[in-house]
């Protein structure tokens, strides 16, 4: 099996420090988890509350609990941590070798969109982010693992791009143009016949492909 995977991020103007951190970790029984979150607000306390959950994610998937598990038990720590004062959204994304499945938890309003069998469909069944009250569950879908099978997990930046001058993204439908020229690469940005995906375009930040760089990110199993 060959799983490749993309990160990017792109900074937000006017802050310094994004809210968002993800993680990977190699699977106990086999195989790799990411995890995704964002803090509430932006800048440095943002970060701390997502590291916060990022971390107790990773280390309770280290010890092989599983992902839904794990969700919740990161949920209830950012609760007690922070008295249920603030929030952050939560996405885990597993490459599971002893199911053979791909496991997508949210946490999130914002959807995954998942790319299988040469269709793209979100994923966006209602879903609540951690942090606010104990036992808030996450939405989980399990996928078997196929050649070909992508998804795409990001967190309200991209939403919101472009909201302010009234020309905002459609990440579902950007997705589908892409397809439509041909299989998508996650470490170029695009199909073979695209040029490399930068994205200082129009932007402060910086396009990255090593894992433990933080934003949105492209998954593939």
């Amino acid at each position: 099996m060959e799983a490749r995977v993309a990160v990017a991020k792109v900074g937000k103007y006017g802050t310094a420090e994004s809210g968002d951190s993800f993680e990977m970790i190699e699977r106990p029984a086999g195989g790799l988890s990411f995890v995704l979150a964002d803090g509430q607000t932006s800048g440095k306390s943002a970060k701390a509350i997502s590291h916060a959950v990022t971390r107790k994610a990773i280390s309770l998937l280290a010890d092989g609990v599983r992902d839904g598990p794990a969700a919740r038990a990161a949920s209830d720590y950012l609760c007690t941590y922070r008295s249920g004062q603030v929030l952050s959204t939560l996405n885990i994304l597993s490459i599971d070798l002893q199911s053979q499945t791909m496991v997508i938890t949210r946490n999130n309003p914002v959807p995954v969109i998942l790319i299988h069998e040469g269709t793209v469909r979100a994923l966006a069944d209602p879903s609540e982010p951690v942090g606010t009250r104990r036992g808030i569950r996450p939405s989980i879908t399990e996928i078997p693992l196929a050649p070909g099978l992508a998804s795409v997990i990001f967190t309200d930046g991209l939403t919101h791009a472009g909201d302010r001058v009234g020309t905002p993204m459609d990440p579902i439908g950007f997705l589908r143009a892409l397809l439509a020229e041909g299989p998508v690469n996650p470490r170029l940005g695009g199909p073979p016949s695209r040029p490399r995906c930068d994205a200082r375009q129009g932007s402060s930040g910086r396009r990255h492909q090593h894992p433990g760089r933080r934003h949105s990110a492209t998954r593939r199993g």
